[in-house]
């Protein structure tokens, strides 16, 4: 079976969950504290996906031929007028085979079809994989850079910002 992406429904929450949690755990390994990363709650990500789905979120799922990743994207939440990837997450045993190009080529028509003209994203500082990733993709560095605390204020993370113009 080839894989497909397909927007995501409410039923995706638990998959998406799921998701979220071993790649955040799997991605940032070293990166972030162990003990942080342990302490993920698979339960809360999946409460916030069906939150996300129920509320109209913008959600791609990639089947092959399971769900075995997820995109999110929407309006740039911090300025009006562009869109923002959110995120791209997949099974860590997903990696590396395509998907995440696949699912990034989808949300980018879509941030297309919307009428922006340039997307935003941000990426963890220390995370080289997705850095690249993104480059390799068009996106450049822009300047931007914030710092956002979790986990009740115990977890810092030193983000930076990439753009791209849309087709």
């Amino acid at each position: 079976m080839t894989a497909r992406v397909r927007p995501a429904t409410v039923e995706d929450a638990g998959a998406i969950g799921e998701i979220h949690v071993r790649s955040w755990q799997a991605a940032y390994d070293g990166l972030l504290p162990a003990d942080f990363l342990a302490g993920i709650s698979v339960g809360n990500r999946t409460a916030g996906w069906a939150r996300t789905l129920r509320d109209g979120g913008r959600v791609l799922v990639v089947e092959d031929p399971d769900v075995v990743g997820f995109a999110a994207f929407g309006p740039r939440r911090d300025e009006p007028g562009e869109g923002e990837l959110y995120a791209i997450y997949l099974r860590p045993e997903a990696w590396s085979r395509g998907l995440g190009r696949l699912l990034h080529e989808e949300v980018l028509a879509s941030l297309t079809e919307s009428g922006w003209p340039a997307a935003v994203l941000w990426v963890l500082a220390t995370n080289e994989r997705a850095k690249t990733f993104y480059e390799r993709a068009g996106w450049a560095l822009d300047g931007g850079t914030r710092t956002e605390t979790i986990a009740g204020g115990t977890v810092s993370l030193e983000e930076l910002r990439f753009r791209r113009p849309l087709p």
